[in-house]
């Protein structure tokens, strides 16, 4: 965002806070004085007409408004309700970028799965514009979450890894590479893709699979795609360019059922059509990597499909969740939402051919919105590589930045770590290994001694000279006074609200990590599965908080004698 765009945007926040204000106050002022106050005049000229009658009709058109506009009106209240939770649960949001997401018009955002539920509360507290998401039906039907994403007008979609099933006896792979025809140098380009053909033991392909199904071999996350079911035993695949090695010994198997979404696409190609946005999660499930996952090629269809049904070439707006200590409380987020990719029109007739044709202009309009997300967040091979970046960013800035200066510093020495591990074939200089954990070690240090970054150089503060050593001596009262009278507020209001709100606390914490427990056994691609452990927290504080409080305002009222009579 420009530097005038965003002075423009703050004057504009000004002038309709300075306006509400005004219209307040005149309310106010109407409702003060008695020959101003504009019912009280009507009532005054018509006589026949009670007070009750009016209060009836202001009560019935408040009724009929709520009605009619309850969708928005249950929208912004959750959305009201989601910036307070974040407000509490993060120490800071900053957002960059905004400026690239179009005032009015169809927009799809697509964005990193990084912290599950809050990933989606995170886009939608930091935008003006109305937000509808995909939303896994298996979430749509948990209670809290399901109720909370219907109020958000989300589209509920079916997937096939949520009601995978193991496939009987153990499979052999081995990939056909495709074949061009003669006088062409591009096999895809002349309908030949390559194919996997499956030896099965013991397996029973017709009687368990039907075609377009997948399967999904054990400890890996791609699907392959079922094209031709030979026998109990034998069969082929259609190839998946993201499992490049297959394994070399028979493994077992899970079976992907084919689901039809022709319903889901045709709900979000109406939202766009009538110029909604939407929101998508390409990677498919939420996980706790450094780096995306694979797309899936469904948000490269709905762009597609509404380019060819409605002649709209919607822009794919890139957002980047990047998270500091995302899933403990009070951690950090930087929201980054970059600029817009576009399906290029000349492809258009490519989509409409079919066949492999489709699927090679999917793909490439895949990679555009992969590098296109990959542009807003930090990706790294793995999580000390980040926690090495961002120390490095740390150490290395002179002066206070701005969120937009810190996340592209910070994109740049990823990028620069990458191409030093690229040009050196992942054998860095002994120097750089030496830098590296020089800075590890400071950061470990730092987490030892409880302490941040920013706060190091306050440590060796010298005194000043002689002529201003009683004005040392003030300060240093001054502060000392200030700790202690800081320590005492902290006490008189945190041994209350530690006493009445730890049991919260310490059943979030358990149930979030049984919840990461669970969700880690059954993913494919989670890591320590930390990625749920905030949204788990949220759902159970939002649960047992008011219930909590509600059961100490019936404990007082009940067995306490609040007014004091003997």
């Amino acid at each position: 965002m420009s530097d005038d765009t965003t002075i423009n945007n703050r004057l504009m926040s000004e002038l309709d806070f300075a306006r509400t204000q005004l219209a307040i106050f005149f309310v106010v002022l109407l409702l003060a004085v008695d020959a101003i106050n504009p019912v009280k005049i009507f009532l005054h000229v018509f006589p026949q007409i009670a007070p009750w009658h009016i209060a009836i009709l202001c009560v019935g058109l408040m009724l009929y408004m709520f009605i009619s506009e309850m969708k928005d009106l249950l929208y912004f209240a959750v959305k009201v309700f989601f910036h307070s939770i974040l407000s509490i649960f993060f120490k800071s949001v900053e957002v960059v970028g905004l400026g690239n997401i179009p005032a009015y018009g169809p927009v799809i955002f697509t964005s990193n799965h990084a912290n599950q539920f809050v990933d989606g509360v995170s886009i939608m507290a930091t935008i003006s514009r109305k937000i509808s998401y995909l939303v896994a039906d298996k979430s749509w039907n948990r209670r809290i979450i399901g109720d909370l994403a219907w109020a958000m007008g989300a589209v509920p979609v079916k997937r096939a890894q949520d009601s995978a099933k193991r496939g009987t006896g153990t499979v052999h792979l081995v990939r056909k590479e495709a074949k061009a025809k003669a006088g062409s140098g591009d096999a895809q380009n002349d309908g030949s893709a390559a194919t996997i053909t499956v030896t099965g033991d013991t397996t029973r392909f017709t009687d368990e699979i039907k075609p377009k199904d997948k399967i999904r071999l054990t400890n890996t996350s791609a699907g392959l795609k079922v094209m031709q079911i030979l026998s109990d035993t034998s069969m082929i695949l259609e190839d998946n360019a993201d499992l490049t090695d297959l394994p070399t010994q028979s493994t077992t198997f899970d079976i992907l059922g084919h689901i039809d979404q022709k319903v889901v696409f045709a709900k979000v190609l109406d939202r766009l059509a009538s110029g909604g946005t939407i929101g998508i999660f390409p990677e498919g499930g939420s996980h706790d990597r450094t780096d995306l996952l694979p797309l899936k090629v469904g948000v490269s269809l709905i762009a597609y499909s509404a380019l060819e049904k409605d002649g709209i070439n919607i822009p794919i707006i890139p957002v980047g969740l990047n998270y500091f200590r995302g899933h403990r409380f009070r951690g950090r987020l930087i929201v980054e939402y970059g600029r817009p990719t576009y399906i290029d029109p000349s492809t258009l007739s490519a989509y409409k051919a079919g066949g492999a044709e489709r699927h090679r202009v999917c793909n490439e309009l895949l990679d555009h919105i992969a590098d296109a997300m990959r542009g807003v967040i930090v990706s790294t091979p793995d999580y000390d590589t980040l926690l090495l970046i961002h120390t490095a960013r740390r150490l290395f800035q002179s002066q206070e930045r701005t969120a937009s200066k810190k996340q592209d510093l910070s994109k740049r020495f990823a990028e620069a770590y990458k191409r030093l591990l690229l040009m050196t074939q992942g054998s860095p200089p002994k120097e750089w290994l030496q830098l590296q954990e020089r800075i590890l070690a400071y950061s470990r240090e730092l987490s030892d001694l409880g302490i941040k970054d920013y706060q190091v150089p306050g440590l060796d503060r010298q005194h000043k000279e002689l002529e201003y050593d009683g004005d040392a001596v003030i300060r240093e009262t001054r502060l000392t006074y200030h700790i202690f009278h800081l320590v005492f507020v902290l006490l008189i209001a945190a041994v209350p609200t530690i006493a009445l709100n730890l049991p919260v606390g310490l059943v979030a914490r358990l149930w979030a990590n049984r919840r990461r427990k669970k969700a880690l056994a059954a993913s494919k691609v989670k890591i320590h599965a930390r990625d749920v452990m905030l949204s788990e927290k949220i759902v159970v504080c939002i649960v047992l908080v008011p219930s909590l409080w509600c059961f100490y305002g019936f404990f007082m009222y009940f067995f306490k004698d609040m007014d004091g009579a003997a």
